[in-house]
This record gives C-alpha cells, sequence and structure tokens, in this order.
C-alpha cells in the first residue's frame, strides 16, 4: 500500500476533493467493513490512519491493522476497553457490549472529517473528547457544512448516533440514498482543504505525545468524566491514543 493515508492524499494541492469523491471513498469503507462483518469480525479502531490509498494515482483504498478486530459470536457479549478516544463508541467507553454498528459510529466520525475537514467530537483533552462521545455532543459545524448536501448529512447523522438499536448497520448504509448518488446529482465544487491541512497537524502532534498506554489509563479517564469510582478489572491491557 503505497499511497499513503487517504486524508493526507485528498488534502494534497494537485487533488480535487469534491463531494463524488468522498461518496467514492466512503462507499469503498462501507464494503470493506460490510465485508468483515459478514466473517462476524468488527474492527473496532478504525480511524483515518487505518484507511490507506493502494497507490498515490488511483482512487482505491485499503483498511489496515486489524490487530485490535474481536470475532463476535452469537450469544456471547463481547466487552472491549481499548481504541481511540475520537473515534471510539460510546458503549466502549462504558464497558458494555460492543456489537457491528460500533464500528459504524467510528466510520460516522471518518465521514464527517472527510467533508468538513473538522473532527465533531474532539476535546482539548482525552477527558473531554470521552465526555462528548459519551453525551453524544456534536453538530454539523456551520462553516465546514456550508457546501454539504442535505444527504450526506443524513446518513453522518445515521452513524454517529449513541443508541445502538437506532445506528445503522454497514447493509442500511450501503443502501443510503448519499452512497447511492450518481456524480451528477452531486455539487462539483472543492471542498475546503485547509481544515483538513490543519486536523492532520493536529493529529500528527497528538501522535508525538501519546503511546499505546495500559487500559488503565482509560478507565481512570471513564471514571473521572462518569463519576465512577470503581476500577474495570476484566477489561482488555491496551488502549491505542491518540
Amino acid at each position: 500500500v503505497s499511497g499513503g493515508e487517504l486524508f493526507e492524499r485528498v488534502s494534497d494541492d494537485d487533488f480535487e476533493l469534491t463531494e463524488r469523491e468522498c461518496v467514492e471513498y466512503m462507499r469503498q469503507i462501507l464494503d470493506g467493513v460490510g465485508f468483515i462483518h459478514r466473517q462476524r469480525i468488527v474492527h473496532l479502531d478504525l480511524k483515518p490512519e487505518n484507511i490507506m490509498c493502494v497507490n498515490r494515482t488511483g482512487t482505491c483504498i485499503k483498511i489496515i491493522d486489524f490487530g485490535l478486530a474481536r470475532r463476535i459470536e452469537p450469544g456471547v457479549p463481547l466487552k472491549v476497553m481499548f481504541g481511540t478516544p475520537e473515534f471510539v463508541a460510546p458503549e466502549v467507553i462504558a464497558f458494555e457490549p460492543v456489537t457491528f454498528v460500533t464500528d459504524m459510529w467510528s466510520i460516522g466520525v471518518i465521514c464527517y472529517i472527510l467533508v468538513s475537514g473538522i473532527s465533531p467530537l474532539a476535546g482539548d483533552t482525552d477527558v473531554e473528547t470521552m465526555a462528548n462521545v459519551t453525551s453524544c455532543n456534536w453538530d454539523f459545524d456551520d462553516d465546514g457544512f456550508a457546501d454539504i448536501s442535505e444527504d450526506c448529512k443524513d446518513l453522518i447523522g445515521k452513524m454517529i448516533e449513541k443508541d445502538v438499536k437506532k445506528r445503522w448497520t454497514c447493509e442500511q448504509c450501503v443502501q443510503h440514498p448519499w452512497v447511492q448518488s450518481s456524480p451528477e446529482r452531486l455539487e462539483p465544487k472543492q471542498l475546503n482543504k485547509e481544515r483538513m491541512r490543519s486536523y492532520i497537524t493536529r493529529r500528527k502532534w497528538q501522535k508525538t505525545v501519546h503511546a499505546v498506554r495500559a487500559v488503565g489509563r482509560l478507565a481512570a479517564l471513564n471514571a473521572a468524566h462518569l463519576g465512577s469510582t470503581s476500577a474495570t478489572a476484566t477489561s482488555p491491557t491496551s488502549l491505542t491514543s491518540p
């Protein structure tokens, strides 16, 4: 996979980023995640750094880094305490069972950033970020979404949904009107790349000051914003941050 990270590719000066391109990339992400879900596998660490371009000229992408992936067995609840705070779903923070739609929350956040260059849930600290996730505290930034279609915003809202029973599955998302849009239906106007570049710069800075942490760090952060005093002794042993 020689094309580098997707977000870096679309922020290049020589790349024309419109909603049309965003639909193509999101369609591939949904197809890829849909495939692993049919194998009863959840990725659990979907984030921009794990969406890679196959080469520097084409539009094909691949999902990488299945190190945190798990298989969901029917009738066997799966709980985890790892992930990237900015992209992790509320049920992970609450140490509730994860399902296939846990990945869909992360895809919704990725889609939001792809079209706007703005992160919907990121706070100044991990505690603030996870508080935003837990309360589902987000909206559509006025500047970032001024030129984005209502269909796109509707799909994002279906994925960044706190209620796992209402959150859309991969199968539902691939049938959404925005994902099924033909190129001529979408606005050809170029999207703002400066916000995306600023976002990438922030993510790179975070990587220089954060390392892979023990799960106790996430448990402590969880307790800090939920007011919990109990420790989670049975959770897995890694957290990826940022």
